[in-house]
């Protein structure tokens, strides 16, 4: 080899000599060489510490009971069809995810080639954004499931236990925007324009197949009808929000009308205010502005955790998009009674929480609740002090938060439902990216069940 062949070799070579010292020759140093080609004989579960998170993670998949995912696969031995990815694999993956606060799918599928803990879980099978989003937010029922078995292993060991838990709501931030939400004449107007755009789409295309290219036309075509769906979805709406204002105004009518003729007459002098006509978000049709804990007003969902106060775990989920948490008390109860076989002897909530009639269906079923009294108009009237027109179950609620027995008990609420609300919010449940109350609340229970499995690992170290 030539010096000019060499020169050609190593001229793209970084400089790597250090500067000559005073007085003496260059130090000898070992420099960094990072395009130096290498065979590592190492697997990946040898690069994966033995103490990794990430391994716990596996450990809790490897319990769950996943039949009904493996009862869907088509592709069996002996027949023809392209095999698909473990459902062992999708679980964790998200489930870790979960742990790490991620909630994208495009960020899932990128960490799969790039980090070493995600690349672990996969051990080798390829992964994409579009398999893992329609996993996360396609199997909801079996989601619950998982919670409930989850839960019971709980029970069944004896750590945790349905004898008192505490429900709380944390309202999250929908996948819309407040300036998506259009009045019921407007989303008429919007529909109309969005079916005249899919079928001048339809036309153009039929007439001109080579207008443009077809990948270019049928993504215009795609995206049109996917305007048109989420108007009509957004109409559909407005139009069961109207129906429900005119039953209100119907049922005012009728009281006024049995109040008397003086009082229709007074009514009749004084001008009514028109009624503010209903709207719906053209990108999350079944979100609604409600008001955070920051005071704002956003478009969200709001979420219900009841947990075990003696474990902390998650026994139940729901998601509506009511802002309110009031009545949310015995369903939830009455949902916890149908997955476990049995109702919580007691159950625990914030003064929203507090509505009559569910203090009287609960305690109709020996339920006790814990629920804080609320502040009567008259500041002279002791809230705690029985009214004349309580039932016997609503009188013993008032005189029993009176009690320091009941005090104590109450304040495990803050310590086990608010904790729960905190690391869900800790692990990035601050806002949906996900579009509809079906996906939401499968997003809600990935959350849950991460939290289950945390409690897992910390009463099995206990």
């Amino acid at each position: 080899m030539t010096s000019s062949d060499r020169d050609g070799l190593f001229e793209d070579l970084p400089e790597t000599s250090a500067p000559e010292r005073p007085g003496g020759g260059q130090p000898r140093l070992r420099t960094a060489e990072r395009r130096q080609v290498e065979l590592r004989a190492l697997s990946l579960d040898e690069l994966v510490a033995p103490d990794h998170r990430v391994r716990l993670v596996w450990g809790f998949v490897e319990g769950l009971d996943l039949s009904p995912l493996y009862r869907e696969i088509k592709a069996v031995e002996g027949r023809p069809g392209h095999p698909p990815a473990d459902p062992r694999i999708l679980v964790a993956l998200w489930l870790y995810a979960t742990v790490e606060g991620i909630g994208s799918a495009r960020e899932v599928a990128r960490l799969c080639y790039q980090h070493l803990a995600f690349q672990w879980l996969c051990g080798g099978v390829g992964m994409n954004h579009k398999t893992l989003s329609d996993f996360r937010v396609g199997h909801g029922a079996l989601l619950e499931s998982l919670l409930v078995d989850s839960f019971a292993a709980l029970l069944k060991s004896g750590v945790a236990s349905l004898d008192r838990v505490a429900q709380d709501g944390m309202r999250v931030r929908a996948s819309a925007g407040a300036a998506s939400f259009r009045r019921h004449s407007t989303l008429e107007q919007c529909h109309q324009q969005a079916t005249q755009e899919v079928e001048r789409l339809r036309g153009e295309l039929e007439a001109d197949p080579g207008a443009a290219s077809r990948r270019e036309a049928a993504a215009r075509k795609r995206a049109a009808a996917d305007r048109e769906r989420r108007v009509r979805e957004a109409l559909a709406i407005t139009e069961v929000l109207r129906a429900k204002q005119e039953a209100q105004a119907r049922r005012r009518a009728e009281r006024a009308a049995k109040r008397g003729a003086e009082d229709l007459e007074a009514a009749a002098d004084k001008p009514s205010e028109p009624e503010k006509e209903p709207r719906a978000s053209t990108t999350d049709a079944e979100a609604r502005v409600m008001k955070m804990a920051d005071g704002g007003f956003r478009p969200a969902y709001n979420v219900q955790f009841a947990a075990d106060t003696k474990s902390g775990a998650v026994a139940g989920v729901a998601l509506d998009n009511v802002g309110s948490d009031m009545g949310k008390m015995a369903p939830m109860n009455d949902a916890l009674a149908e997955a476990y076989g049995q109702r919580p002897n007691q159950h625990l909530a914030d003064g929203g929480f507090a509505k009559l009639d569910d203090i009287e269906a609960l305690a109709k079923a020996g339920i006790v609740i814990f629920v804080p009294v609320p502040k009567p108009r008259d500041k002279t009237r002791d809230r705690h002090e029985p009214r004349p027109d309580d039932t016997p179950a609503v009188a013993d609620w008032r005189q029993r938060m009176a009690t320091e027995e009941a005090k104590a008990i109450y304040r495990q609420r803050a310590a086990t439902a608010e904790w729960v609300n905190a690391q869900a919010r800790n692990h990035g449940l601050t806002r949906f990216l996900v579009r509809g109350s079906k996906k939401a609340k499968a997003v809600a229970l990935w959350h849950a069940l991460a939290h289950n499995m945390f409690c897992s690992w910390r009463l099995a170290t206990a």
